[in-house]
């Protein structure tokens, strides 16, 4: 059952012992802040050198916002990495939230097509791209949800946060999707929408 596979935990991302590890970096790859730079001192130089051999799409482009990109893991204690770029926030105005659910569409997409069994995320976009954690947290459950539910192979789905507040957002957007789902009946649950509406 899809419900009983995400599952939300507190503590090191780095730290987690998955088939795949997503990095929240930079359209450039080659490290920066929060958790892209947590990633990279966990997994070791050897990473930095393998996200440089990514072709750039673009001049100082190698992962567009919203796409993804698969590494080894190196020192990490996952087989791979999945880079993704989550979107700034602007105001919602820039298409934000298609950009962010993508970036959790194509992790899960690269992940099933090498047949992979687990994956942890972080909170993509919530720290110093400002995405409202609340609104950013029924994106990727949604996404989340909606990918895994015909994908029997994928076992475990992590959400991963090392601050408390952020693990308790996370919770009640998980809580919220199986409570809906459960009290509708429904294939499809439009989730953002029921969500959003009831924070209005």
């Amino acid at each position: 059952m899809a419900m009983k596979r995400v599952q939300v935990v507190h503590g090191d991302l780095t730290k987690m012992e998955v088939d795949v590890l997503v990095n929240a970096a930079n359209e450039r790859m080659l490290g920066g802040g929060g958790v892209d730079g947590a990633v990279h001192r966990a997994a070791g130089p050897e990473l930095l050198a393998a996200c440089r051999r990514v072709p750039e799409v673009a001049p100082g482009v190698r992962c567009p916002t919203g796409a993804a990109r698969i590494t080894e893991a190196f020192q990490l204690k996952a087989r791979y990495i999945v880079h993704t770029v989550g979107p700034v926030w602007f105001g919602g105005s820039q298409g934000e939230d298609e950009l962010l659910a993508s970036c959790y569409r194509e992790c899960l997409s690269l992940m099933r097509t090498r047949q992979l069994a687990t994956i942890a995320f972080p909170a993509i976009s919530c720290g110093v791209y400002r995405f409202p954690a609340e609104r950013a947290a029924v994106i990727a459950v949604e996404q989340i949800y909606l990918a895994i539910r015909d994908a029997p192979e994928v076992e475990a789905v992590y959400l991963v946060a090392f601050q408390q507040v952020m693990v308790n957002v996370l919770q009640h957007a998980v809580d919220q999707y199986a409570q809906l789902s459960k009290r509708s009946g429904a294939r499809d649950v439009d989730f953002s929408r029921h969500a959003m509406r009831s924070k209005a």
